[in-house]
């Protein structure tokens, strides 16, 4: 063994309790670094490749016909839109903004809106950018995942939708129907905008709760060790949920904002939340964390036997009367009539006024 060698190993015996103090603080600072990192590529799959399903075909249904207007979202790029006038045999009620889901277009409100226009509201429709219509950004990939993108988009449209209410002599007072992805960009563009009065949401979500669900849902195929994953204290999965998102901004160039936080910091106004008890995609708990924190007046309803963004399909009639309902009353001021809606496995009911409606669900 050569003299620098045995220097070495005499130095390593009169100084081990330090040797051994810098081997723990090493080996504790790079192992968990390893295991979150891990944990950041998973999650960062899942923001690249999950998709949510479509709710149906986009051409499934008769479209409804309005004026084009193209506009411009808050970065400047031009998006475009069309206004659906109201039934002009009743009397007007007001003006819907309808927001689509993630991979649909504007043409999709005739599933949702037909009631709406036919009860006497104007309805203004749009495409996201990269979506339908719309121009996008070269160097933007829309994803599920709402991003400050989506929210200039949704800001730019209600910007328009208030020019064309005072250019035709309207209060401003806007309602907001958005589905899944859109719902989650009208809620964030609603917490700075206070024409927006009342709010439908159906399938929302706020990214940071919903990426940290699949986090939990995903890990137990790749971790190694079942009991370290089963032991992760819940200020790992919030540190995981920080670190993925600061990777997700560099790797996809735009921010995620929390709807969660959104809510918390809005001021009060109706909310309907809508989700689909079977959701297998994004589970009830997602919308009942934001009506948790929501101001009142705030109403829930699950549709039984839902999957994502489905209550409108399997439940048609009561669809309509809870969200015509719902706007009647928050936002042309008008007394809906009661609703009936199931409440309980046994099949029982009570008549429930749209306004107040909490939970409907078959459990």
């Amino acid at each position: 063994m050569s003299l620098l060698a045995w220097s070495v190993l005499e130095a390593l015996q009169r100084n081990w309790a330090i040797v051994a103090i810098v081997s723990t603080v090493i080996t504790l600072a790079i192992v968990p670094t390893l295991v979150v990192m891990k944990y950041v590529r998973i999650s960062l799959n899942i923001m690249r490749t999950t998709k949510p399903p479509l709710a149906r075909n986009p051409l499934d249904f008769d479209r409804l016909v309005g004026e084009t207007v193209g506009f411009t979202a808050y970065d400047g790029l031009r998006l475009s839109g069309m206004i659906i006038r109201a039934n002009p045999l009743v009397p007007r009620r007001g003006m819907i903004v309808f927001a689509h889901e993630f991979c649909s277009d504007m043409y999709s409100c005739a599933r949702y809106c037909r009631p709406f226009q036919q009860a006497g509201y104007d309805v203004f429709t749009f495409d996201f950018r990269g979506h339908g219509q719309s121009d996008n950004n070269p160097d933007y990939s829309p994803r599920q995942w709402v991003s400050n993108r989506e929210i200039d988009d949704m800001r730019g449209a209600v910007a328009c939708v208030a020019r064309w209410l005072e250019e035709h002599g309207y209060e401003r007072k806007i309602g907001l129907f958005g589905i899944s992805r859109g719902a989650c960009a009208g809620i964030l563009a609603a917490l700075e905008n206070p024409d927006i009065r009342a709010i439908v949401s159906d399938g929302a979500f706020s990214t940071d709760r919903t990426i940290e669900y699949f986090m939990k849902r995903w890990a137990y195929i790749f971790a190694k060790v079942r009991f370290v994953y089963a032991n992760h204290p819940p200020a790992f999965w919030r540190f995981l949920r920080w670190s993925m998102m600061h990777f997700a901004r560099r790797e996809f160039r735009c921010k995620f904002p929390s709807v969660r936080k959104a809510i918390q910091r809005m001021t009060p106004r109706p909310m309907l939340f809508i989700h689909g008890e079977k959701d297998s995609y994004l589970p009830v708990e997602q919308s009942r964390l934001l009506y948790a924190l929501a101001g009142q007046p705030k109403h829930f309803w699950i549709a039984p036997g839902a999957r994502h963004n489905q209550a409108v399909m399997l439940h048609p009639e009561l669809y309509t009367r809870l969200t015509v309902g719902f706007f009647d009353r928050h936002l042309a001021g008008l007394e809906p009539e009661p609703v009936r809606v199931a409440k309980g496995a046994n099949g029982t009911s009570q008549a429930l006024r749209p306004s107040t409606v909490s939970v409907a669900s078959s459990r």
